[in-house]
């Protein structure tokens, strides 16, 4: 299904909106994410939109006109709801008969798709970006978040232990836990810094206050479209067919409480207090062009059958460029703007996506639509690949010097992570995630 090429990935293509065909536009026409949005300060229902260029398309306008028909307008009724739940559990050709009618109603010139509205018909369905806001995209039910990439563990290793191995299951499965949906939220939502347990260096005995190292770790959103039944396995071949699309994520980490507790059960208030993403959801039809080869390095075990590479596609990976940059609050104040600090791209990752949702679900754990999968900190192979602080700055012992002559360990109150994606390709247009940006408040302590 979301390999397959088709004419909505064509380069040439242009829309009449005109600002979707600006060289810098993260919402072309071959893009066509989806969120859910309303104009900022009203009372209106939050509904699913479409971004094109700098306008959302209204998917509860676009029903209304009445001019869609068979699996388009069932799944354009579907997105006029609160939640993109129903849209989402009507699986894949669903999810394309609607991108295919936005495609052929907003591309320039194809008057003959147009049958049945007009242009001014269609130009009631827009808003402007600028004067939206935005809710969560789906009713999560649950949230687990992996540890994919092996640049990532292997640095952390090394940070914990001179040898560097690795723990000896890594490169056999996709490691995971499960992680709290009640502290998901969106972008430009305020993180506060969490209050833990800490256990100083040379101290017997805890203390509690705030996190001093707090970090961000930068990860894909993966969003179940179609789940399974509790007792069924989702095979790996098939697997990208449960996958409605991708967002950014970033999962905030509190790495002195996380240091504490984590030993034996793993993370827990180092994690659970705030995890944000994107409004949008670039949908996997449209990143078809921008899949690579899964790449295993030679000497490293093969997968067991379940998550084998030869029951995957061929392009089981995705060439997603990622970047994080940072705001202080000082270059906030003298308008100097964010410092980037790493870029890298997801195509380096270990596991892949189609071999996290088999392997979740290989002892009979039934995903459900509107679930999320966090694909774990994404990093490169080199240093400036990083995707956390913790990486960056060595835990702590090389702190990062930005761009406005400031350096960070960790993340001190006030500042601004703001993470960024986008695809390019030779012979394909660029599209783009937007922005994941959250700002850092201080601890409550009483």
């Amino acid at each position: 299904m979301s390999m397959r090429l088709d004419h909505t990935h064509d380069i040439g293509a242009r829309s009449w909106v005109e600002s979707a065909n600006a060289p810098q536009s993260a919402f072309p026409l071959q893009n066509l994410p989806f969120a859910v949005f309303r104009r900022a300060g009203t009372a209106e229902a939050f509904r699913g939109g479409v971004a094109l260029g700098d306008y959302v398309i209204d998917l509860e306008a676009v029903a209304a006109l009445g001019a869609l028909s068979g699996m388009a307008a069932q799944a354009a009724s579907a997105c006029a709801q609160p939640t993109l739940n129903a849209f989402f559990a009507l699986g894949p050709d669903a999810w394309r008969a609607l991108r295919h009618a936005l495609f052929a109603w907003f591309k320039a010139g194809d008057s003959a798709a147009r049958t049945g509205v007009s242009i001014d018909g269609l130009t009631s369905c827009l808003v402007p970006r600028n004067e939206v806001e935005y809710a969560l995209p789906a009713q999560i039910g649950d949230y687990t978040d992996f540890y994919t990439s092996v640049d990532h563990a292997r640095n952390i290793v090394k940070l914990m232990r001179p040898d560097g191995s690795l723990s000896p299951n890594f490169q056999w499965m996709p490691i995971a836990y499960h992680s709290r949906v009640s502290s998901i939220g969106l972008s430009g939502q305020p993180v506060r810094r969490p209050v833990g347990q800490r256990l100083a260096a040379g101290k017997r005995e805890p203390e509690l206050g705030a996190s001093a190292r707090l970090d961000y770790e930068l990860e894909l959103g993966i969003f179940i479209g179609v789940g399974n039944e509790q007792g069924t396995r989702i095979p790996v071949a098939s697997a990208d067919e449960h996958v409605f699309g991708l967002c950014l994520l970033n999962d905030w980490s509190a790495r002195d409480i996380q240091t504490w507790e984590s030993v034996p059960l793993g993370p827990f208030l180092a994690k659970n207090f705030a995890t944000t993403i994107s409004p949008w959801i670039v949908t996997m039809d449209a990143l078809a062009p921008f899949r690579t080869a899964l790449a295993r390095p030679e000497g490293d075990p093969q997968p067991l059958d379940y998550l084998s590479s030869q029951a995957l596609p061929d392009q089981a990976a995705f060439d997603i460029q990622l970047e994080v940059a940072l705001e202080t609050a000082d270059a906030r104040r003298s308008g100097k703007g964010a410092s980037r600090l790493s870029r890298t791209s997801f195509r380096h990752q270990y596991w892949s996506i189609a071999q996290m949702v088999a392997h979740h679900t290989i002892g009979g754990c039934n995903l459900r639509t509107g679930d999320l999968l966090g694909s774990g900190t994404i990093s490169g192979p080199t240093a400036s690949e990083a995707g956390a602080l913790i990486e960056l700055s060595r835990a702590g012992q090389s702190p990062v010097k930005l761009d406005t002559g400031e350096t960070r360990a960790f993340l001190e109150d006030g500042d601004a992570v703001v993470m960024s994606g986008w695809c390019e390709r030779s012979g394909f247009a660029s599209i783009g995630f937007g922005e994941n940006r959250s700002e850092v408040l201080p601890a409550i302590l009483d």
